[in-house]
Formats: C-alpha cells, structure tokens, sequence
C-alpha cells in the first residue's frame, strides 16, 4: 500500500498534473463563490474535457474544481452574507458578522486554512478507512436516514438558543415550503394552488440566495451605508488566524472534521447537514456559546472544516462500492464509466495506479488551495470597498442570474425575490433565517425516508421495529435527545456556576 501511495505521489506531483490541479481550483473557487453556481455544475462542465487526457489527470482536475468551489462558496457567505453553495449556510452565521465589523480578512483566512484543514483529514479518511466506512454505509437504509435527518433539525434548538419557540416556528415554516409540489410518495401535486410550475417544488439555491442574499440588499439599501464595512487590508491576518487556529480551535477542527468525513459516505447527506452539525456540536460544547453568531473564528472553523471534509467522504462509496455519496460524485463516477473504469472495490487492485494517484492528489490540492485562495483573497476582500449601490446591483444581478440558472426557469427568480422578502420581514419579527433554511434543505429528505420507512413497517408489520431497534437509529436518537436537552443543560450549569460566584463574593 504504501508502495502504490508513494508512487501515486509522484504522479501527482507532476507538472501536467500539478497544471491541471492549480487550475481546477482556481476556477472551483471562483465557481463557488458565484451564487447560484455549484461545484455540481463545475464538475460537469469540465467533465467533456477529461476525454482528451488520461483517466489520472481528467480526475485530478475534477477534484480540484470539486474542493475549490467547496471552499470558494464561503468567500461570498462572509463577503456579502451569500451561501455561494448551499454547504456554506452555516458560515453565514459567523462570516458576515465578522466581514461588518471589518474583520474580512481573518474570516476568510480561516476559512480558507480550515477548509484545507477538513480537506486533508477527509482525504485521509478516504485513503485509510474506505473500505469498513463503505460497509457503515451500507447499513444506512431510510430509516436511518429519517433519524439522521431529525438529529439534524434538532440543532435548531442550539441555533436558537435566545428564543427556541421563533426558532422551531421559523424551522417548522421551512419544512412547510419543502412540502411544496409532487408528493415523493404518491406523485400527487400539493400546495400549488394551481399553478403548474410550482409542481417541480421550491428548488434549494434560489431560496437560500432570496434568504440571505436578496434580503441583504434590502437591508443595505434601507440602512444607507456608503459600504459594506468599513474594510481596511491587514496584512498580518494570516498569521494572526494560524496562531488563533493553533491554540484555540484544535478541538473544534478535528471534530467538525470528522463529523463532515462520516457525514459525507452517506448518499445524499452532503456538506450542509455536515456543516450545519458540526456548527452545532461546536456551539454547543463551548464554554460560551453565545458567543456564536456573533462573528467569531470559531464558527467558521467549524462550518468550512466540515463542509470541506465531506468531500473524501462522498468519495469512499463511489470508489469502493459504486455508490455514489453526492451529486458531484456520481458525475465523477460518469467520468470514470466513460474512460472504462468501474468503481467497486476491485478498483484499488485493478486500477490501483489510478485509484491512489487520486487520492494523494487530493492532499497535493487541498496544501495548493492554501496558495491558490492567499493570492485570491487579497483581491476577493476588495469587494468592501465598492461603494454599496454598485455592489447592491452587482449582487441582484449575480442572484437572478444564479437562480435562473438552475433549472432556467422565471419561477426559481420569483421564488428568490419572494424568500428574500421574506428574510428582510421575517428578520424584523425575530424569525430565524438560518433555522428556516434547514428546514428547506432537510424537509424532502425527511419526507422521502419517512416515506419509505413506513412502507417498510407496513410490509414488516411493525412500525416500532422499523424505527427503534435497528442500532444506528438506537445512536441517533439518543443523539437527537441529547441534541434537545443538552442546551438546556448547559445553560442551568453556568446559571448555577454564576450563582455560586455570586454566592462567594458576597460571602
């Protein structure tokens, strides 16, 4: 094994290879940080390209777009509060805050070393622990899923800590919009009031660029503000942020890393629920975490590390099992079909060659993403100091051209100015943005897999069964719980540690 990892190196190492890896990042990147553009597209737009080169250097590049635009799409989630992929929602959070109060460059920088960061322990995981994280994989049936997906929601009650009843409202309104269109199950239209083109559903990006981008613009455009933020270049942000990164979020990046490689092997899961989690589980085990969402490194850490790592997790069942982990993975497995390849275990003995030269390449990218993203940020940070009304026109126009890109549909452009007012509205009353964004994202995976999983039951003849005693739906539940109860928790334990300081100082 090593053998074939050293020589692998090599390959990757060369300068066609090196070229091409240099080229799909920066191009992934600036992909990513275009809303409406999703590494999805990027991959598949190239893919054509690959059939003039051979299968090691068409992959290589694929991979590179796929980690650039990965991390590209928190570029536009710090700079103007836009997912530019919808994994980067919760970097939102942390990112826009900290680019208001004229920290832009050390939210970008840790953006970019902490996706670098949950790149390479994703890639690890893919080189050393494919084969029994494939096996987990498999065990994932609908029920599980269905349990994955409400521990996910549980966050909402993290997320929300001041107000938890606005936060499951705005979360529980989410949920209500991702019902919109064919039943998953029966195919019958619903809540189309009549209008045919609502049958297709309410499409993800264009509401999470109406949510976060589009209501921005109105908020700009309603304060007056000659800027964005008042943004001055630090020239010393890089280091500062490597130092910040050391000593004080080790902890935070390994474990979000983690959670984004386990979350990534399961198909369908992606870089969202990773992000949303691992943001959580951050927030949640910190000593103050209402501190998150204010505008700290931390959040952001914890967000682009996870998003970042689920990238050598989507990758485990495509090359090992012929699964695809994701949308960009199934393209990549399109690719590979093309030139001959089939993915499945035999890979790593019949094109081991090919298999590994890959999976270093990742590592080669994801050390290169930290070169390639330093020069762009110096250029991408300048964007503060436009004057807001160009960079209010500049973002409507990204945001209707994003969002009609989709599926080229005038409806998905409504859909983005309707969700946009309701951000600007529902800001105003307290609803959550990111609470109700994660209802969207995880409302028709929910449906689906409960769907499903009631099939099963009735087939079974026992609805309990189906969801209570497989294993893996024993450990997410209990997650769940412990998901809804821990805040509360931690929240008495300071109330009563607060107490007794109080107790002895009087004292």
């Amino acid at each position: 094994m090593w053998e074939q990892i050293g020589a692998g190196l090599i390959n990757a190492l060369q300068p066609f290879n090196l070229f091409l890896a240099i080229a799909g990042l920066t191009g992934g990147i600036l992909i990513g940080a275009l809303p409406g553009l999703t590494a999805t597209m990027g991959v598949a737009l190239m893919v054509p390209l690959t059939f003039a080169m051979n299968p090691t250097s068409g992959l290589i590049m694929l991979g590179a777009i796929y980690s650039g635009a990965i991390y590209g799409g928190s570029n536009a989630a710090i700079l103007i509060n836009t997912p530019g992929t919808p994994s980067s929602v919760a970097t939102t959070f942390d990112g826009w805050p900290m680019c208001r109060a004229g920290k832009a460059d050390e939210a970008l920088n840790a953006s970019l070393l902490s996706s670098a960061f949950g790149g390479i322990v994703g890639t690890l995981f893919l080189l050393f622990l494919a084969a029994p994280l494939a096996r987990l994989a498999l065990k994932f049936g609908a029920p599980e899923f269905f349990w994955l997906c409400i521990f996910g929601l549980s966050t909402i009650a993290a997320m929300s800590a001041g107000n938890v009843f606005k936060g499951l409202v705005s979360g529980a309104l989410g949920l209500l919009v991702s019902t919109i269109g064919l039943d998953p199950i029966e195919g019958v239209p619903r809540f189309t009031f009549g209008y045919y083109p609502l049958v297709q559903g309410i499409e993800v990006i264009p509401a999470m660029i109406g949510l976060f981008s589009f209501s921005q613009v109105i908020n700009l455009v309603g304060s007056r503000q000659k800027y964005i933020a008042d943004y001055k270049p630090n020239p010393g942000a890089f280091m500062r942020v490597v130092r910040k990164l050391w000593k004080d979020c080790k902890m935070i990046l390994t474990r979000s890393s983690v959670i984004g490689a386990i979350v990534g092997i399961l198909p369908g899961a992606g870089g969202e629920i990773a992000s949303i989690i691992a943001y959580n589980e951050s927030k949640r085990w910190d000593r103050n975490p209402s501190r998150y969402g204010t505008g700290i490194v931390e959040g952001v850490a914890a967000s682009e590390s996870a998003n970042n790592a689920t990238i050598g997790g989507s990758l485990i069942p495509m090359l090992c099992l012929g699964i695809p982990g994701s949308a960009v993975a199934a393209v990549m497995m399109g690719a590979l079909l093309v030139h001959g390849i089939t993915p499945g275990f035999k890979i790593f003995t019949a094109s081991g060659n090919l298999a590994y030269t890959f999976i270093v390449s990742l590592l080669v990218v994801n050390v290169l993403m930290v070169l390639v993203g330093s020069l762009l940020i110096k250029g991408t940070a300048r964007v503060l100091n436009v004057p807001t009304s160009y960079v209010g026109v500049a973002i409507v126009a990204l945001s209707i051209i994003g969002s009609y890109a989709i599926r080229n549909s005038m409806v998905d452009v409504m859909i983005m100015i309707f969700f946009g007012l309701v951000g600007h509205f529902g800001s105003r009353i307290g609803l959550d943005t990111g609470a109700m964004a994660l209802g969207i994202i995880l409302g028709p995976i929910v449906e689906e897999n409960l769907g499903k999983s009631i099939a099963l039951a009735g087939a079974d003849g026992s609805v309990f069964k189906v969801f209570f005693t497989h294993p893996i739906s024993l450990i997410l539940i209990v997650l769940t719980v412990l998901s809804v109860i821990t805040p509360w928790l931690l929240s008495r334990r300071r109330g009563c540690s607060t107490k007794e300081a109080v107790d002895g100082v009087q004292s």
